[in-house]
């Protein structure tokens, strides 16, 4: 009788699961059957994407040509905040799906690279000059051909030579290094344009390829070596000489601080993020001391400055130089390293004193009318060399560069053209301290170009804060990380520093145009 009514009892169980299981599958089918429904009435009513892709007409596409237009009217028409147009509102709109859906683009446009999001902006797409024949640097010979020996030697033939060697179809430029392309797109106006596709191939050439020379540089007060690759290119070598997170003691004079290796990286990075792009390219390097400099070197006084040290503390003797230079012949160095190109190489520069060391903190100290002097000296009592002046001003206090004393152009485009921002060793010296003297020439002359206002705006909002951006930029150099995060939250700093200067000529100023001053045109 037990057993009989166990049975019955697993039976009824056994049905009871049965039916929940079958109810449970009915379910499921009736919701399938109901979504479909669901997503067209979705779909139709335009607040939702399609998965193959947005139509001509939906808010998707319409959004960002709304918000180009906006940013562009809200910089080409007034000095405004860039606050206010970097999330615009389309007039009349009260939507707020419309309104979300905007926020979204914005969103997916710089979710991935900052980097790449700020060089989409307008502000970096401004339209430059024309280019003629007479703005550029270097005439060259469109027939003129190069190319490496069939051999594989580090040999380079020109002319007639090269053309039994290179592969039909290809033009003359095509054959040319990318050191060479690079110096024949130097013109008037930029060193190199915005988006050069030159860049990757060179900062890659800078850091890996086979040195064939090292000879010392004449000049300056600290160690540098010009080194030669096999297709002709050089670059000018910084060594390392101190760690990234060590500061410039306080009671240093800025003219006996060490050159830093890493200061070099970051400003070029920093000169291309605020699109001045005067700095010529810049790329850390590991160097073998023994085989790529000692042992290659055909510079007779750099070679007998080679020691062995004794290296108790390691198990191989170290080899290192001492640096034969005028102030600093006792410091050696180990094996990390900057290699810096010099695209101007060959090129005539002209070195311009700063009106009689014009950037000098002394004179501008001293004379709260100095600025009034120098208007009224040429170059720059005409065109934008005092502007180009304030903008070197800006980059020099951003990464504490008291080492301003000169600058250089390009002697065959005269006074009409942009100042190259060289040696830059001595920046970012110092994180916990801002040097207010460097900004004398803004803070005196309370002028500025209008579209590096607009842009140092831009890099103190989000998404384009300053320190991010450049964090980004210097993450890909070889010898990552470059700087320390203390001068990254310095730049942003330093940042509101220059704004609030240009805020309070601003309300001291009877004509805001003499302080703002327009240089992009209509």
């Amino acid at each position: 009788m037990r057993r009989r009514l166990q049975t019955l009892v697993q039976r009824k169980f056994k049905v009871v699961l049965l039916l929940l299981l079958l109810l449970a599958l009915l379910l499921h089918l009736a919701m399938d059957l109901a979504l479909p429904t669901a997503r067209r009435l979705w779909s139709c009513d335009g607040k939702a994407p399609k998965a193959s892709g947005a139509v001509s007409g939906s808010p998707l596409l319409a959004g960002p040509k709304k918000l180009s237009l906006r940013i562009l009217q809200d910089f080409s028409g007034s000095n405004g905040s860039l606050e206010k147009s970097s999330h615009p509102q389309a007039a009349g709109v009260k939507d707020p799906g419309a309104q979300h859906q905007r926020g979204n683009v914005n969103q997916a446009r710089t979710k991935g690279s900052k980097l790449a999001a700020l060089f989409e902006h307008p502000l970096y797409n401004i339209p430059m000059p024309e280019v003629m024949d007479k703005d550029k640097l270097f005439v060259v010979n469109p027939m003129e051909k190069f190319s490496l020996q069939s051999s594989g030697s580090d040999e380079w033939v020109s002319s007639s030579k090269a053309e039994t060697i290179l592969p039909t179809g290809k033009t003359a430029y095509d054959t040319y290094p990318a050191w060479l392309k690079f110096h024949v797109g130097i013109n008037r106006y930029e060193l190199y344009p915005r988006r050069d596709p030159l860049m990757p191939t060179l900062l890659r050439d800078l850091a890996t390829m086979r040195i064939v020379s090292s000879v010392q540089k004449s000049g300056g007060t600290q160690l540098k070596l010009i080194m030669t690759f096999p297709n002709y290119g050089q670059a000018l070598f910084k060594p390392m000489k101190q760690s990234r997170d060590q500061e410039t003691p306080v009671d240093f004079f800025y003219f006996s601080d060490f050159e830093r290796h890493n200061a070099e990286i970051a400003a070029f990075h920093l000169d291309r993020i605020l699109d001045f792009r005067r700095i010529p390219p810049v790329s850390g390097r590991l160097v073998n001391i023994t085989k790529e400099i000692r042992d290659i070197t055909t510079d007779k006084k750099l070679a007998k400055t080679f020691f062995i040290s004794p290296g108790e503390l390691s198990p191989l003797p170290t080899l290192s130089p001492v640096a034969a230079c005028s102030c600093s012949g006792d410091h050696p160095f180990g094996d990390s390293s900057i290699c810096h190109h010099v695209p101007c190489h060959g090129a005539v520069l002209k070195e311009q004193g700063h009106l009689t060391t014009a950037l000098s903190a002394r004179r501008w100290e001293l004379n709260p009318n100095y600025c009034a002097q120098v208007r009224q000296t040429p170059p720059y009592d005409r065109g934008h060399r005092l502007l180009d002046l304030i903008d070197m001003t800006v980059l020099d206090f951003l990464m504490g560069n008291m080492d301003r004393h000169h600058y250089e152009t390009f002697e065959k485009f005269g006074n009409d053209t942009f100042l190259l921002h060289l040696d830059n060793g001595r920046g970012f010296g110092t994180h916990s301290h801002d040097e207010m003297s460097i900004l004398a020439p803004l803070q005196q002359c309370c002028s500025i170009k209008k579209s590096t206002y607009l842009r140092l705006q831009l890099l103190a909002t989000e998404p384009y804060r300053l320190s991010e951006l450049l964090r980004e930029a210097l993450a890909a150099d070889p010898l990552a990380p470059i700087l320390a995060e203390p001068h990254l939250r310095a730049l942003d700093r330093r940042l509101g520093k220059v704004l609030a200067a240009v805020g309070r000529c601003l309300a001291r100023a009877a004509r805001p145009g003499e302080v703002v001053v327009d240089d992009m045109g209509p």
